[in-house]
């Protein structure tokens, strides 16, 4: 019986009127925002130079030829570096749970710990981190 009044509570206290607060503040944020950077393009300086104006790519310069050769390394790395650390994000799970998992969830921790290593020296033995190429 609880149960049901505890649904029957919570149906009558989720109405519209609970979310108007909510909607004005974000009106409220999304007016003040715009008001602000309105202001700021009025009010302040507007010194355009031909330094100012060009596209800022990275500190990369953008003069040349946009086809030229660009080594590998740096996307092979950058894509090495997600995998791995993505990998890192899956001992969260076993750090919290690790006593409800006991030995079962050791095992398979030091299996994928072994995967991992594999894998990182399989990377090593290629020679994908090795930039004097």
């Amino acid at each position: 019986m609880s149960w049901l009044s505890f649904l029957s509570d919570a149906s009558a206290s989720n109405s519209a009127a609970n979310y108007f607060p909510i909607g004005v503040q974000l009106i409220f944020a999304a007016g003040f925002v715009a008001t602000m950077i309105a202001f700021s393009a009025w009010v302040g300086p507007k010194r355009k130079t031909a330094d100012k104006l060009e596209n800022f790519a990275s500190g990369i310069e953008t003069h040349g030829n946009a086809r030229q050769p660009m080594a590998i390394k740096y996307f092979l790395v950058a894509i090495l570096f997600v995998l791995f650390d993505v990998e890192v994000i899956f001992f969260y799970p076993y750090a919290v749970n690790f006593r409800e998992l006991g030995w079962n969830g050791f095992g398979a921790v030091l299996m994928f710990v072994a995967f991992f290593l594999v894998g990182f020296v399989y990377i090593i033995k290629k020679g994908a981190l090795n930039w004097e190429d």
